[in-house]
């Protein structure tokens, strides 16, 4: 079709050919062969030229149309590959929204601002990295163990998030600087974790220094456990990026020998095609990991007596 529209345009076979880039032969013969096709004359000879017919013109129409949407698709297709539109789904956890995943996204914006985000929030009942596997999200944040491979899915260290000692104001250990894990062993411990990869990691520390937590109060909540913490019902293990804004009646302390850590993963698709923006996308929670406290930089900020 787009062969007659060439030779609607230029009036001649002979100038479509030109235009095209093919012998007046190829060109004959691509329009017999669409009048073949529709079984009607699309052509008839005026002088040394040709014009259509009223099929033919009918058809010319539909192909200008056809090209314009074909030039349109190509234009749109360029833009998604290129990463200047299109939209990420993104599943993340509570404690890494506002550390990590809003600074990200506003920095994607900046970037890519054709690219739309499409944020949830994992609630417990959830598997967010089968939502990935799956297609139904193109990048999960997780906590894990451990970085193993996992089928459908490639799992991407972020960042290492240390868990920091809460005590109250009046504990024997406030005036230090640092705190040794070990030092806890006889505290009784307000929970700030659901079971899981979280208190996993909690309980893995504890135990490479030859003790298991005595827990007193279970809050399962960040917030709630430092109110707990605060009324001097024991003390609390919390990581950097669930600290938020601290309770007056606590301080806090970094913890050593060891440092208790989870470990913060990015999980996409194993077999999901190159996408510009959601590498943009993880390259800025990278950086936002840092910026949060994910390594030693800007610590004394957040650790203040």
């Amino acid at each position: 079709m787009q062969v007659l529209r060439a030779v609607v345009g230029s009036g001649s076979v002979t100038g479509a050919a030109g235009a095209l880039g093919y012998t007046p032969s190829a060109v004959s013969q691509q329009i017999a062969a669409l009048e073949k096709e529709v079984g009607a004359e699309l052509l008839e000879r005026v002088g040394r030229g040709v014009r259509p017919t009223a099929a033919g013109l009918l058809l010319s129409e539909y192909a200008d149309a056809i090209g314009r949407q074909v030039a349109e698709a190509e234009a749109a297709l360029a833009d998604l590959l290129a990463g200047r539109t299109g939209r990420l789904g993104v599943r993340y956890f509570a404690t890494a929204g506002a550390g990590l995943v809003a600074p990200a996204v506003a920095r994607l914006r900046e970037a890519h601002p054709g690219v739309g985000v499409d944020l949830k929030l994992t609630v417990d009942s959830e598997d967010p990295v089968a939502e990935v596997r799956e297609g139904r999200a193109d990048l999960a944040l997780v906590v894990k163990a451990g970085g193993g491979p996992q089928s459908g899915v490639r799992v991407l260290h972020l960042l290492d998030d240390p868990y920091l000692a809460v005590l109250p104001r009046g504990h024997r250990l406030a005036g230090r600087r640092t705190v040794r894990l070990g030092e806890l062993a006889e505290e009784g411990f307000v929970g700030s974790e659901w079971p899981g990869p979280c208190l996993d990691a909690q309980l893995d520390a504890c135990a490479a220094v030859g003790f298991r937590p005595r827990f007193v109060v279970e809050s399962e909540d960040y917030v709630t456990a430092q109110g707990f913490v605060a009324a001097g019902l024991g003390v609390s293990l919390v990581p950097r990026l669930g600290l938020g804004s601290r309770h007056p009646g606590v301080v806090v302390r970094e913890v050593r020998d060891p440092v208790p850590v989870r470990v913060i993963h990015a999980v996409v698709r194993e077999t999901a095609p190159a996408q510009p923006a959601l590498d943009a996308f993880i390259d800025a929670l990278r950086d936002a990991g840092g910026g949060a406290g994910g390594s030693s930089t800007g610590a004394s900020s957040l650790l203040g007596s």
